[in-house]
């Protein structure tokens, strides 16, 4: 087995699974290419003693034959006729597993589990059956689950109201690579970028381990962006479709959604979309969303002080955002792409962009590095849009409303140099702090928290306006 790096919280509840001495059934999920089936192939400590991956638009027989295939593979070669049902194949599984569960305990891994359930296959029923009716009373038997369509994993598995119904043991959200992380992993395999470099690869590709994967030694972030994304053979010139339509039966729906996010730094509401995307405004809207957001490429903000109908969902998928930005519509390809994108003004709004999504996925660093990891708080956005031509509108992207009367108010700016305050981001931020206290009412104590790359370069020609200054180096922190 090969070494697990990062993955902290997910190396302990599986080291909780094995010591559990009770039957266990693990629902893995997140989206494609995040490290699943590695994750559940290496975390533990002992070896599989079964596995069984589902395939894509597979038949039932094409289904069953690859089962009947990985099982003869465990039973060390003995050759296994193809079951004629999975009430069967089951059957045959248990006639397996029972001898070695007497002695030790055994892992089971089903991958991408929904696409094992093909329509009219009774995979969903039999499985049900095989564990209420045996797996659950075996102490000695963990049981694995794993799928990229993390809304099909949420609704027909741990949300289930049949058979499944609150069986689910334990449960795996896996997400990419935090920043860290990806450093880690980088450093792992012998791949040398400094932090900067580092955090502009991430901003374009996100913490996704199997794209991290395919960087070599030696390469600057300009050529490995070059390379990936504007090749004709690159893995990510073309990843993006792929990407959605092996997670959503009918993917144009969640392509429109995530494309008007992607003009729309700063979020939509719920109705906004529906409008802009011509959605129903139904249940299928709601749908969309939520299937969106479980498998990653979309997180709600709930505005401080609002209710679920003002939701702003963001696009948070770093890779979606870089290809809808830059290699969807590019005419330019090969060597130096980038470096010449890179010079541009679509450059610099979708750098700002950018780096406040990976800034609002860090923030237990933020906490960290401010000081208050250990003081409860809420993490929100706000807006006020102006009624009428004489009154001032103003948008917070990040703010931490705090149990002890502060409020941080982040703003984060992404800069190749140490960021310099201008007179006119000077007044911009004072009056964002005015109408702020005036449109909320707030009491608390506000602070001012700038999160830039390298640190403020004039903090003390604005003396008091900054309370607290983050850089990159916080980002960092696993």
């Amino acid at each position: 087995m090969e070494p697990v790096i990062g993955r902290t919280d997910e190396k302990v509840i599986l080291k909780k699974i094995e010591k559990s001495g009770e039957a266990e059934l693990v629902a893995v999920y997140g989206r494609r290419r995040v490290g699943k089936t590695y994750l559940i192939r290496n975390g533990f400590s002992q070896g599989l003693a079964f596995e069984f991956s589902g395939i894509h638009h597979a038949s039932l027989n094409q289904q069953l034959e690859s089962f009947s295939l990985a099982l003869t593979k465990a039973n060390q070669g003995m050759q296994l006729a193809t079951p004629k049902s999975w009430l069967k194949a089951f059957q045959m599984l248990i006639q397996y597993l029972s001898p070695i569960i007497k002695k030790d305990r055994a892992i089971l891994f089903f991958d991408e589990f929904p696409w094992i359930n093909t329509p009219r296959s009774g995979f969903l029923s039999a499985f049900e059956n095989f564990w209420n009716s045996w797996a659950s009373k075996e102490k000695n038997l963990v049981v694995v689950i794993c799928g990229s369509a993390a809304s099909w994993m949420i609704k027909k598995v741990i949300n289930n109201r049949g058979g499944l119904h609150n069986r689910v043991t334990k449960r795996i959200r896996l997400l990419p690579f935090t920043i860290g992380e990806t450093a880690a992993y980088l450093k792992y395999r012998k791949i040398k970028l400094d932090k900067h470099q580092l955090l502009q690869l991430y901003m374009a590709i996100g913490g996704i381990p199997q794209y991290l994967k395919e960087i070599e030694a030696g390469e600057s972030t300009a050529q490995i962006v070059d390379r990936l994304c504007f090749t004709k053979d690159g893995l990510l010139q073309d990843e993006f479709k792929n990407l959605y339509h092996s997670l959503f039966d009918s993917a144009e729906n969640h392509i429109d959604i995530v494309r008007a996010l992607a003009k729309k730094g700063k979020g939509m509401t719920r109705a906004e979309l529906i409008e802009t995307c011509k959605l129903s405004t139904g249940g299928y809207a709601t749908q969309l969303l939520e299937e969106l957001t479980e498998s990653g490429f979309i997180t709600p903000y709930l505005p401080l002080g609002k209710t679920t109908k003002d939701v702003l969902y963001k696009l948070t998928d770093e890779y979606s955002l870089f290809y809808l930005k830059f290699i969807g519509n590019s005419k330019a390809t090969g060597t130096g792409t980038w470096l010449k994108l890179y010079s541009g003004n679509s450059w610099k709004s979708w750098s700002g962009n950018a780096f406040e999504s990976i800034c609002m996925k860090h923030i237990v660093q933020i906490k960290r590095a401010i000081g208050i990891e250990n003081v409860y708080s809420e993490v929100s956005v706000w807006r006020h849009q102006p009624k009428n031509a004489t009154e001032q509108g103003a948008q917070i992207d990040l703010l931490i409303d705090r149990n002890d009367s502060c409020i941080n108010i982040c703003e984060m700016k992404f800069s190749i140099h140490p960021f310099e305050i201008t007179k006119a981001y000077s007044k911009e931020l004072e009056a964002k702090l005015s109408i702020f206290q005036q449109q909320t009412k707030t009491k608390k104590a506000l602070f001012l928290t700038l999160i830039t790359t390298y640190g403020l370069k004039n903090s003390s020609n604005y003396p008091g306006l900054i309370q607290k200054e983050i850089t990159m180096d916080a980002l960092f922190d696993i």
